[in-house]
């Protein structure tokens, strides 16, 4: 393996969505862990772009909102065991009423403490590590 190719990273874009008691949204997917909503940038798409279109495809819910820049950088393994990079924006929805599909069967508010104590993926464990809700009031 060469130099190179440790230096390669899957890029995720993440919505950081946040309720009235800084809590952030979590989906959970099929195989019963939970996900911040989101997923896999496509190669040349734009990260606002990218974290819309994810959104719509997983939860068929409109995004009305993303900052401009992110407020998280985290690096963690996915579920196929490659590091990704994941970068979070703060977003609003315009609802909640979502579509189930693979990658959504149910969401839910969490604080980090509760969070810590559910079945994560680790970047979203990670995630809750880093959390400050006081970042966002």
């Amino acid at each position: 393996m060469s130099l190179i190719e440790n230096c390669f990273y899957r890029i995720s874009v993440k919505a950081l969505i946040l309720d009235s008691e800084q809590r952030f949204l979590l989906t959970q997917e099929d195989n019963g862990l939970w996900e911040l909503p989101g997923g896999g940038l496509n190669f040349g798409e734009k990260p606002q772009e990218g974290l819309a279109r994810e959104i719509q495809e997983e939860m068929n819910i409109e995004v009305t909102y993303i900052a401009e820049n992110p407020s998280y950088f985290l690096t963690a393994k996915n579920k196929a065991g490659i590091y990704c990079a994941n970068i979070l924006y703060l977003a609003k929805i315009k609802s909640f009423n979502f579509t189930k599909s693979a990658e959504c069967v149910a969401i839910k508010f969490f604080t980090k403490e509760a969070a810590a104590a559910e079945k994560l993926f680790p970047n979203v464990r990670d995630f809750a590590e880093l959390y400050n809700p006081d970042n966002h009031r």
